[in-house]
C-alpha cells in the first residue's frame, strides 16, 4: 500500500483514482489474505474508507465517469515521485456502507447519468460476447498447439528423479576440466603477460550466448608469472560471466598479510659457523641459480620476528607426553624445539610449547609420513599461524572505517619451516640414511648438544585480496543458500597447480549447470558459487566475506560444499561430511562409483578438513560436505600434515591423474550433492546421526561419562520421534503441506548450531562433531583435557571440557522438543 500513496498526486480527481486503486487492493486482498498480516489489512480497509469520504465530500463529483478514471490512470502510470499528505484513518469504526446508509441526503451527492438507449445496449452487448468467443476459440487453439510441440516445463517434483541429476552432470566431461586447467596454468606460466585494458575484456562481452559452453574456458586472460590475487580474481569472474553465471561479483578486502623480505631467513651452526637457508642449501652459494619462490617462501607467515641463539630440543611432534618428557630432563626455557608437524594442530602444539617457555621451533616434515611418490626431502615450506581472518580485525570485515590493530606477530615464539635435508645436517646424518627394510624417522641424539642461531626477517603488508561470489537465484526459496567453494592463487603462483585444479572443477559445474538453466530450470534454493582469495595465509577471503554478511548468513546458509584441493592422490576416495549430512554423502559416493569402472570407496566421517569451510563450520554451525582424493599412505600418516604448503612442480596434476577423471568424479560428486541440497523440498539432513555420534563419541574408558551417556540417550530419544513425527510424513508428497515444509527445514538448518562452543583450543574446531583424525572416535575436545591434565596436573580443564559437552548436548535436546512442540501447537487443530 506504501508504493501506491506515493505514487499519486494529491488532487481531487487523483483522489478518486486513488479510491478506485484501493477497492482493486481491497479486493486483490480477500483473494491472497494469507501473505498479509492482520495490520495490513486493516490499514487497507481504513484507507479505503478514508478515500470514500473524500470522494464524497469533493465538489463537482456529479460529473465523474469511469471513463475519464481510467484514461487519467493511464496517463499518470510512471509518476513515482509525488509526495502525499499523511492519511488519517477515518473517525467512523463502523465503515462505509454502514455509514452511508445512516446519512438521510446521501444521494442528493450523487445524481447518476441518463441510461443510454436499449438498442445501443444490445449492440455492445453482442460485439462483447463475438470477442470473447473469439478469444476463447484462438486460447484453445494456441495452447493445443503449443502443449503438442514444446516440451514441458520442469515441476518442482522433478529434481527428485535421479536421472535429472544425471541429465546435467552428464554435461561435465574430463576433457573440458581438463581444458579448464590448462587454460588457467597456461594463464600463470605466460611470463610476458597481457596488459588488462577496458579492450582485454572486450571480446568476451560481445560473445553470443549460444557458444557460452566453449567460451566458458577458452577466453581467457593471460597473466604475468607474478600476478596479483585482484588479477586472477578477474579472470574468474570474467570466466564465470561468459558461462552465463548471471549475477557475478568481485569483493575486494584490503588485509594484513606477513610477507617475506628481499632476502630469506637463515639458519647458522654455531659449532662449525656454516650458514644454511631453509631448503638446507648453504648460504655462500649463488642465490641466483636458486628458485626464488622456493628460496623466499619457505617462512611461518606471522611469526614472530628477530633473531635467536639458543640450544635445540627435539620435542618430536610435541604432544603433552612428550613435553612432559623433556621438562624432566632439562629446562626448556628460550630453547629452540626441533618439532615435526602432524598428529595435532600445529597451533595448538605452539600453544604448548610457548606454555613451557621455549622461545624458537624449527618445523619440518618427517619424510616418512610421507608418500614415497612425494620427494620433498630438499623442500623447505611454508605455514601460516594465523587461525582465520585478517589479524588486524579480529571478528569483524576489513572495511573502510573499522579500526585496525597492530597484530603483525600472532605468536611469541620465532618459528621457521625447513627441509628434511636441514635436519638431517642438524643431527649428522648422511644424506641417503634410510634402510632397505624401510625408513628411519628423524630424531636428534639426545647426547649431542646443537647450538643454532636463527634469523627471521618478514614484511607485514597490506595488500587488496579478492573473491568471487557468482549467484544462481533459486525459484521456491530464494533466501536459502547453498555454498559452493573453491579458491584461488595460493601463495602468489607459488603452488600454482593446486587452486587451478579446484578452479577447474568448480568451473566445469557451472557450465553443466548454467545449459540447463538456459532452457528454463532453476534449482529451488539459491546456489552461490564463491572463489576465495588469501586462504594460504589463514582463509583470509571467506572470513571476511562472512563476517561481512555474518547476519544474513546465520539466517540464510543450508550448507557449504567445499572443493579445496579436489586431487591430492590417486588411490583413495575420502569424503568428509558433518554428521548431518554423512548419509547423503554416502549415497552419491555409491551411486557414483557404480558408474565408474575404477572408483575407489571409503567410509565417510566428521574430521576437521582444510580450506575456507572453516568460518561456516565453526562459526555459523552450517553442515559441510567435501569430495577429494587421496593418498592411502597419507591417510595412514599422522594427521595435519596438509597445512605444509610445498612448492609444486608444473607436472604434478598430470601425474596424478592424466586423463582427469578423477577430477570429472569429483564434479559429478560435489554437483550431485549440491543439486539434491538445493532442490529437495525436505534438506537432505538426517537428525538421527547427530545423536549417533554424540553417543559413539562418549564411547571409551578414559572418562566417567555416565551422565553424558544419560543426556546422550534423551537427545537420540528426541531426535527419533522428531524423525519418524515430522521428517517421515514431510518425505510423502500426499503430506507434504509448504507451511509444515518450511518449519521442518528450519529445524534442520539449525541442528548443528547447538555443539558450537564458546572457545576451543587453538587449531581445534568450535564444532565438537568434528574430530581430529579418522584414527579417533571420541570428542576431540575431551581428549585434549585429558592430555592438557597431564602436563598442568590439574583437571580444571578437563571439567571445564566436560561441561562444554554436556551443555551442547543438553541444548540439542532441547532444540528438538521445542522444534516438536511447535509443530504439535500449530497442527493440533487440522489434526
Amino acid at each position: 500500500m506504501g508504493e501506491n500513496e506515493t505514487s499519486l498526486p494529491n488532487t481531487s480527481l487523483q483522489g478518486k483514482k486513488m479510491a478506485y486503486h484501493k477497492v482493486n487492493a481491497d479486493q486483490r486482498t480477500q483473494g491472497h489474505s494469507q501473505y498479509l498480516d492482520s495490520d495490513e489489512l486493516q490499514a487497507t480497509t481504513l484507507e479505503l474508507e478514508w478515500d470514500m469520504e473524500k470522494e464524497l465530500e469533493e465538489p463537482g463529483f456529479d460529473h465523474f465517469r469511469l471513463d475519464s478514471a481510467v484514461d487519467h490512470h493511464l496517463g499518470n502510470s510512471q509518476n513515482t515521485n509525488i509526495d502525499l499528505e499523511p492519511i488519517q484513518p477515518s473517525a467512523s469504526p463502523r465503515g462505509r456502507f454502514q455509514r452511508l446508509q445512516e446519512d438521510p441526503d446521501y444521494v442528493s451527492h450523487y445524481t447518476r447519468p441518463g441510461p443510454k438507449s436499449n438498442r445501443c445496449n444490445f449492440c455492445r452487448i453482442f460485439k462483447l460476447f463475438c470477442t470473447v468467443l473469439t478469444l476463447f476459440i484462438f486460447g484453445i487453439l494456441v495452447g493445443y498447439y503449443a502443449h503438442k510441440t514444446c516440451p514441458p516445463s520442469p515441476t518442482p517434483s522433478e529434481p527428485r528423479d535421479p536421472h535429472f541429476y544425471h541429465e546435467i552432470l552428464k554435461e561435465i566431461k574430463a576433457e573440458n576440466i581438463q581444458q579448464i586447467f590448462r587454460s588457467n596454468v597456461d594463464g600463470i606460466g605466460d611470463k610476458g603477460g597481457i596488459s588488462q585494458s577496458s579492450e582485454s575484456f572486450a571480446p568476451v562481452k560481445k560473445k553470443s550466448m549460444a557458444n557460452l559452453d566453449v567460451q566458458c574456458f577458452i577466453d581467457l586472460i593471460q597473466l604475468p608469472r607474478k600476478e596479483e590475487d585482484t588479477d586472477i580474481a578477474m579472470k574468474l569472474l570474467i570466466q564465470w560471466t561468459s558461462c552465463g553465471l548471471e549475477d557475478v561479483q568481485l569483493v575486494n578486502y584490503s588485509v594484513l598479510l606477513d610477507l617475506p623480505g628481499s632476502s630469506s631467513n637463515t639458519v647458522s651452526l654455531k659449532n662449525s659457523g656454516e650458514c644454511f637457508y631453509p631448503s638446507g642449501q648453504k648460504c655462500d652459494r649463488d642465490t641466483k641459480k636458486l628458485h626464488s619462490q622456493d628460496l623466499l617462501y619457505s617462512y611461518a607467515a606471522y611469526s614472530a620476528k628477530g633473531a635467536l641463539e639458543a640450544e635445540v630440543i627435539d620435542v618430536r611432534y610435541g604432544t603433552a607426553e612428550d613435553l612432559v618428557l623433556i621438562q624432566a630432563i632439562t629446562n626448556v626455557t628460550n630453547k629452540i624445539a626441533l618439532l615435526k608437524l602432524g598428529q595435532s594442530p600445529l597451533l595448538y602444539k605452539l600453544s604448548l610449547l610457548e606454555e613451557t617457555g621455549f622461545g624458537g621451533v624449527l618445523l619440518y616434515v618427517d619424510p616418512c609420513d610421507l608418500p614415497k611418490t612425494q620427494n620433498l626431502s630438499d623442500k623447505a615450506f611454508m605455514v601460516s599461524l594465523n587461525s582465520g581472518g585478517d589479524p588486524s580485525t579480529p571478528g569483524y570485515p576489513s572495511i573502510d572505517g573499522n579500526y585496525r590493530q597492530n597484530r603483525s606477530n600472532l605468536t611469541s615464539l620465532l618459528v621457521q619451516p625447513i627441509s628434511a635435508m636441514l635436519v638431517k645436517r642438524l643431527v649428522s646424518l648422511p644424506e641417503d640414511s634410510s634402510k632397505s627394510d624401510g625408513c628411519i624417522p628423524l630424531k636428534l641424539p639426545v647426547t649431542e648438544k646443537r647450538i643454532i642461531r636463527l634469523n627471521i626477517q618478514t614484511v607485514p603488508t597490506y595488500k587488496t585480496i579478492s573473491n568471487v561470489i557468482g549467484y544462481l537465484k533459486g525459484s521456491i526459496f530464494p533466501d536459502r543458500y547453498v555454498i559452493v567453494g573453491s579458491h584461488h592463487n595460493s601463495v602468489y603462483g607459488y603452488n600454482g597447480q593446486e587452486w587451478a585444479r579446484s578452479t577447474a572443477v568448480i568451473t566445469a559445474f557451472i557450465q553443466a549447470l548454467m545449459l540447463k538453466v538456459k532452457r528454463g530450470w532453476r534449482p529451488d534454493r539459491t546456489i552461490v558459487f564463491c572463489s576465495w582469495g588469501g586462504t594460504s595465509f589463514g582463509n583470509i577471503g571467506s572470513y571476511e566475506w562472512a563476517e561481512d554478511l555474518k547476519k544474513v548468513l546465520q539466517r540464510n546458509v543450508v550448507a557449504y560444499v567445499s572443493l579445496h584441493n579436489p586431487v591430492r592422490g590417486n588411490s583413495s576416495l575420502h569424503p568428509v561430511a558433518s554428521p548431518s549430512l554423512q548419509q547423503l554423502a554416502t549415497e552419491r559416493q555409491s551411486l557414483t562409483c557404480l558408474r565408474k569402472v575404477k572408483c575407489p570407496r571409503s567410509n565417510v566421517s566428521s574430521v576437521q578438513m582444510q580450506g575456507d569451510s572453516d568460518f561456516f563450520v565453526n562459526h555459523l554451525g552450517v553442515p559441510t560436505v567435501q569430495f577429494s582424493y587421496e593418498d592411502i599412505k597419507t591417510l595412514e600418516s599422522p594427521s595435519f600434515l596438509f597445512e605444509a604448503l610445498f612448492p609444486a612442480h608444473d607436472t604434478l596434476t598430470e601425474e596424478l591423474d592424466p586423463s582427469f577423471n578423477l577430477h570429472e568424479t569429483i564434479a559429478k560428486l560435489t554437483g550431485e550433492v549440491t543439486l539434491q541440497i538445493a532442490s529437495e523440498p525436505v534438506l537432505p539432513f538426517n537428525a538421527l546421526d547427530i545423536a549417533l555420534e554424540v553417543q559413539n563419541s562418549l564411547k571409551g574408558d578414559q572418562l566417567d561419562t555416565h551422565q553424558l551417556l544419560a543426556m546422550a540417550s534423551r537427545l537420540r530419544d528426541s531426535a527419533e520421534l522428531f524423525q519418524s513425527d515430522e521428517m517421515r510424513p514431510a518425505n510423502d508428497p500426499k503430506e507434504r503441506a509448504p507451511i509444515r515444509v518450511r518449519m521442518l527445514n528450519d529445524v534442520l538448518q539449525g541442528l548443528e548450531k547447538n555443539f558450537l562452543v564458546q572457545q576451543a583450543p587453538p587449531g581445534f574446531y568450535r564444532n565438537i562433531l568434528y574430530r581430529l583424525d579418522e584414527k579417533m572416535s571420541q570428542f576431540s575436545v575431551l581428549l585434549e583435557a585429558l592430555e592438557h591434565c597431564k602436563l598442568h596436573q590439574s583437571n580444571e580443564t578437563l571439567q571445564a571440557a566436560l561441561s562444554k559437552v554436556l551443555n551442547s548436548i543438553n541444548s540439542a535436546q532441547v532444540y528438538f522438543k521445542a522444534g516438536l512442540d511447535v509443530f504439535e501447537m500449530a497442527f493440533a487443530g487440522k489434526k
